[in-house]
């Protein structure tokens, strides 16, 4: 339609005796359109009209061609100007910053500065997002002042620019403070502010200020709601952001992105798949790579095969222009996937076409046979993985070391300390728990203590390798190193600390730990809290305390409860607390033939022959057969 305008205007002026003002004229109405056809034709009017000496219309020229993307002719007439003013310079400034030409447009704004021509509000806006999308917050400091020095600090595009490339740059605090001091403020403004508080994970202060933008009745866009969803979905809050969703009349495929990514990421796989098969039906626009992904996650978890392929098939089918692309994006979670479906030749498949000189593609192969159990096959892909030069990170790391035997783990230890990987803290717990599990406990606890820094995965790690061991006494002394460190204990460390002490023979010290943490820091036990103390209790012939632990629990003991404190029972010939136990057995898993043989067997030894005869009759009753027990012996390998 633009295009057309400029046509029938330029066909309605004479082809000869054009005014600067009326080439000029034309000139901006290419440069709005993008029309360079038409500023060809003019530029040829212009020098018709002996006007290719007006560095004025020369300028408009400059930015005609610079708008329409001809960057030739914008800078060849860009050179011939004698001295090209601040409107010539704004020019190749925003095609530059248009392009994606960063660096160069930082460059071409010293080049300018150093010929002596002062910046403009229009030029700041550029310059601030080159140094946003290369985070120079230095750069943009020193911009900053400029516009301070220049009198712009109050324009509306200049204060989003620095809000955009403070808050890119990582500072929300000086983004926040030129947003506190504007005179008057856009959506652009409030979107910039909010889009930054979410990047840089102040989520809560991203949905406090979109409370106050419609406090001040300010309606958001689409750009705002996406951006809520996200922080909503990040903080776990799916079903808010889903409110959101409702809200809006035409979704994009980010809004419909951000629920299935969030949902996944909870782990609501279920209404994750829901939200991408009504994003299939509803969208007019097809799901991009970020969805397909985010929907094969939720495939992996639930274990749906079959949902999968389909996915994968369709990705194939709307990305058919470029599998490599696809693969790059989809790939790893589509092996993984796989893998959780035990399909070993379809992840060897999806291997094969994934870019390997990405480390991304060999930890998701690596991660998909750990998961399959088949360590040998992932050491091999991790030698495989030197063998091409890929190098490795820490998720490689500590994907690998589960796998590792106590010799291959050492050989992975000789190679994190040849690459300085000593410092990654996630790697040194990896390598604590690879020694604990390979029985050098020893090991485990020098690391720990060389560590320079700990987080609360380390002090649990070691808390739990010594319960491996039956170190009580070590077990309890790291956790009061962990407590005077500053670091509240967690429910891992419960557990562990828990088994630590039954393992020990620490009964008194493991209780008296249980109800420590439970008073002090708030810890709400769970099932398999309470199994840990109704066990330390059993084993150390404390029934009596043990069954009132069961009797009081706020959730109903499951069935490992009542396990344990069946084999108590029988072990300590105390058949009322078996005949208890075997009964609640009985009661949960009504199916479990067992469970009848072992009642029926307590009633014997109790000398009660009905009841023995009576549970028999029932378990023939509702066809159960115990199992013939089998053993075997393997030799060789």
């Amino acid at each position: 339609m633009r295009t057309w305008l400029i046509r029938r205007q330029f066909s309605s002026l004479s082809t000869t005796n054009l005014s600067s003002s009326q080439l000029t004229r034309l000139l901006q109405h290419c440069s709005n359109s993008r029309a360079l056809a038409q500023a060809k034709q003019t530029h040829l009017q212009i020098i018709q009209s002996a006007l290719h000496q007006n560095p004025f219309v020369i300028t408009k020229l400059v930015q005609s061609y610079a708008e329409c993307n001809h960057w030739g002719y914008a800078q060849k007439l860009f050179d011939e100007l004698p001295e090209p003013n601040v409107f010539a310079w704004t020019s190749l400034l925003a095609f530059h910053s248009r392009n994606g030409l960063f660096i160069q447009c930082l460059q071409l704004y010293g080049v300018m500065r150093f010929k002596g021509v002062l910046p403009d509000q229009y030029i700041f806006p550029k310059i601030l997002r080159s140094c946003a999308q290369l985070s120079e917050i230095k750069t943009g400091a020193m911009i900053h002042k400029e516009v301070i020095v220049y009198g712009v600090e109050l324009n509306l595009q200049v204060c989003n620019g620095l809000i955009d490339m403070y808050s890119k740059c990582g500072e929300v605090e000086s983004a926040n403070r030129v947003f506190d001091n504007m005179a008057v403020r856009d959506l652009l403004s409030w979107n910039a502010m909010i889009s930054g508080y979410a990047a840089n994970g102040f989520l809560e202060l991203a949905l406090e200020l979109f409370g106050s933008m419609k406090l001040m009745s300010i309606e958001p866009d689409l750009v705002t709601l996406n951006t809520v969803m996200d922080a909503y979905c990040r903080i776990g809050l799916c079903d808010e952001a889903l409110k959101l969703f409702g809200k809006i009349l035409q979704p994009s495929v980010v809004s419909w992105t951000t629920l299935i990514s969030g949902y996944s990421r909870v782990g609501n796989h279920v209404a994750s798949m829901g939200m991408f098969r009504n994003m299939v039906k509803f969208m007019v626009d097809k799901p991009d790579l970020d969805a397909l992904s985010s929907a094969m996650v939720s495939c992996r978890y639930l274990r749906a095969l079959r949902n999968g392929q389909e996915i994968h098939a369709y990705g194939m089918k709307t990305h058919s222009h470029s599998h490599l692309q696809f693969y790059n994006s989809c790939g790893p979670a589509l092996l993984t996937m796989y893998s959780n479906c035990s399909r070993v030749h379809d992840m060897r498949t999806v291997f094969e076409l994934m870019d390997k000189l990405d480390v991304v593609t060999w930890n998701a192969m690596i991660l998909g046979l750990v998961d399959l159990e088949m360590g040998f096959s992932a050491l091999e892909t991790f030698s495989l993985m030197h063998m091409v030069g890929v190098k490795n990170d820490q998720t490689t790391i500590t994907t690998i070391l589960p796998v590792c035997d106590l010799n291959s783990g050492k050989q992975v230890h000789a190679y994190i300390l040849r690459n300085n990987l000593e410092v990654l803290v996630p790697v040194l717990n990896a390598l604590i728990c690879m020694y604990c599990k390979r029985g050098s406990v020893s090991s485990a606890h020098l690391i720990f203590s060389n560590m320079t820094w700990k987080d609360l995965v380390s002090y649990n790690t070691m808390i739990g390798g010594f319960a491996m061991h039956g170190k009580g006494d070590s077990a309890l002394q790291i956790l009061k190193e962990m407590i005077s460190s500053g670091y509240s204990p967690n429910s891992v460390t419960l557990t562990s600390i828990l088994s630590a002490c039954n393992h020990s023979g620490l009964i008194k010290e493991g209780v008296e730990v249980y109800y420590t943490m439970i008073r002090d820091f708030g810890l709400v036990p769970k099932m398999d809290h309470f199994a840990c103390l109704v066990d330390m209790l059993a084993r150390a012939g404390q029934l009596n305390e043990a069954i009132d632990v069961a009797a009081k629990m706020p959730i109903v003991p499951d069935k490992h409860i009542w396990g344990t404190l069946l084999a108590a029972g029988q072990v300590q010939q105390n058949l009322e607390v078996a005949k208890l136990a075997a009964e609640k057995l009985v009661s949960l898993e009504p199916e479990n033939a067992g469970h009848y043989v072992t009642l029926s067997n307590i009633y014997t030894d109790d000398g009660r022959w009905d009841d023995a005869m009576r549970v028999r009759r029932l378990m023939e009753s509702r066809g159960l057969m115990k199992l013939k027990g089998s053993s075997w012996i393997e030799g060789g390998n």
